[in-house]
């Protein structure tokens, strides 16, 4: 049985939750890549990564794996070589996780849909300025240490994502929401649409699991980090209360 057959109560017509998407591979040798978020992070990602290990594609890489070494080591200096443009083997990468969201995977979507060919593509967006504003009060204004402080994590997100996605530009708005945008029509010009998603987390459960051919939970969507969510966690984290 599919590992998200006993997670959550159904409601309409039962659907069959493993679907096309379940491989040889997931069930003979382990887990597999299934889904593979190309959006950006500050679209709703921690939210899908919660919605997904619901609907049974758990567990989902996020940033927060990359900051977690004792769970996942090695990972922050891989992600440090595939910034430096150095071999990265993302089949031991990915080995524990059925899907995959934010930054700094979505970076790297191209070569992915590559290694995992059976693998659908969810495209995470949301209206450009509020994700630039969003992205600017939070990822942005908190990540950037001055160079005297700078770790081997902060160096990482520099080239993946200040760096090498936004050219050194993220405080120019508008070079940074061109940016974004060239990103969504760059992933629907490289993915077939048969295996595209393109969604918003506010549409809710119903488009996702159609697209994933899993029945849809009774329990709400999840809604996780926020604006107003992140920056207390980061006063808390930083002392601030």
């Amino acid at each position: 049985m599919c590992p998200g057959a006993l997670r959550f109560s159904i409601k309409g017509e039962p659907q069959a939750l493993c679907g096309a998407l379940r491989s040889d591979c997931e069930l003979r040798e382990g887990v597999c890549m299934e889904i593979i978020g190309a959006g950006f992070g500050r679209t709703g990602t921690l939210s899908l990564k919660i919605a997904l290990e619901m609907l049974g594609f758990g567990p989902c890489y996020h940033m927060v794996e990359v900051l977690d070494g004792q769970k996942n080591p090695g990972h922050l200096q891989t992600w440090e070589d595939a910034s430096q443009g150095k071999p990265v083997a993302w089949k031991a990468l990915y080995q524990n996780f059925r899907s995959s969201v934010d930054w700094p995977t979505c970076a790297f979507y191209r070569e992915l849909i590559q290694v995992f060919p059976a693998a659908k593509v969810l495209l995470s967006v949301r209206d450009p300025y509020k994700w630039y504003q969003s992205a600017f009060e939070t990822i942005y204004s908190s990540g950037k240490p001055p160079i005297s402080e700078r770790t081997q994590f902060s160096r990482m997100v520099d080239r993946i994502i200040w760096e090498g996605t936004f050219g050194g530009r993220f405080e120019d708005r508008e070079h940074a929401v061109a940016v974004f945008n060239r990103h969504i029509e760059a992933v629907k010009a490289a993915v077939p649409a048969e295996r595209l998603l393109v969604f918003e987390v506010k549409e809710g459960w119903e488009p996702l699991c159609r697209f994933l051919g899993v029945a849809v939970p009774e329990a709400p969507f999840p809604h996780a980090n926020d604006t107003a969510e992140f920056k207390a966690r980061i006063a808390t984290f930083s002392g601030g209360g």
